[in-house]
């Protein structure tokens, strides 16, 4: 099982880092351009789990999942695409992109209930599709496009620094989990839920957290940036670490809830040892929106 985990994380992370890689270095070109297709691609592949999971069985309205989530994320991406390319953000910009967000989805959610009653014929299924139709579009549509506008807070640098801080910090806080609740766990945190998680686990995570946060905004992104980069507080890094780190801990346990009603233990199997899509992006889905209102309230990241 290690064997196939150690594979399995070298064959997402070798693509992951070679995209970021390009997409940083796009220069006078178009933030994102390189990220947000495969991006793209992981929300379609997260939505079938989904579906899956909510054995939303073979309904005529699924197409309307996949329109309405790609409108989504969509709206959060090209318009902040087009108006990056030749103005660099300020910190006011990013709330209009939020409301593109805002508006793709109301108009996803349409779709769905106009697909629902062009398709209606006998009472008893509608009220049921459309609800998991519209939680399927917010989870994990427009988590993963809200994560997507973390790209697009600042400018170019900016953007691809508050995208990694997410991915650095809740990844790190998952590896601290894991390690504390290994050597240390000894109460369930949520045993209905995730037998596996301890109270010493959920410590770890947060210590993790908080420590991952120091690193990469005292050390990471001022090496990264140059010397002259306004650098984070401490007292920023601990409370973005803080609730980056439990919004992770709360989107690991939304996906446990889901795969838990469904009977299941992964997502899906298209990750050998890692499980599928979603059994990945759990903690980042949550975290996302967090993470984006600290960069947006200037809790980290440049200060004037």
């Amino acid at each position: 099982m290690l064997r196939w985990r150690l594979l399995t994380a070298a064959f997402i992370l070798t693509p992951l880092i070679t995209l970021l890689a390009l997409d940083v270095r796009c220069n006078g070109g178009v933030p994102g351009i390189w990220l947000i297709p495969g991006g793209w691609v992981l929300l379609l592949l997260a939505t079938a789990e989904m579906l899956e999971l909510m054995q939303f069985g073979v309904s005529s309205v699924r197409w309307t999942v996949y329109a309405g989530g790609s409108l989504v994320y969509l709206g959060a991406c090209l318009p902040a695409m087009l108006r990056a390319r030749t103005v660099a953000q300020t910190s006011g910009e990013p709330l209009t992109g939020l409301a593109w967000v805002t508006v793709a989805l109301v108009l996803a959610s349409m779709l769905v209930f106009v697909a629902e009653m062009l398709q209606y014929r006998e009472p008893g299924q509608s009220i049921r599709r459309l609800a998991l139709a519209v939680a399927a579009i917010v989870y994990p549509c427009t988590f993963l496009a809200l994560l997507a506008q973390l790209r697009f807070v600042r400018d170019n640098a900016w953007g691809m620094a508050a995208l990694v801080s997410l991915v650095f910090v809740v990844k790190l806080s998952d590896t601290a989990a894991y390690t504390a609740g290994k050597l240390c766990g000894r109460h369930k945190l949520a045993p209905l839920l995730s037998p596996g998680k301890t109270v010493e686990g959920a410590v770890g995570a947060l210590a993790g957290a908080v420590l991952a946060a120091g690193v990469y905004f005292q050390w990471l992104v001022p090496w990264a940036m140059g010397s002259d980069a306004a650098v984070t507080s401490w007292g920023g890094c601990v409370l973005f670490g803080l609730l980056v780190g439990v919004a992770g801990m709360v989107g690991d346990l939304a996906e446990s809830l889901f795969k838990r009603d469904a009977g299941r233990k992964d997502s899906s199997h298209w990750l050998p040892g890692l499980g599928g899509i979603l059994d990945i992006l759990d903690s980042l889905l949550l975290a996302a929106p967090v993470a984006l209102f600290c960069w947006l309230i200037g809790m980290v990241g440049p200060h004037p």
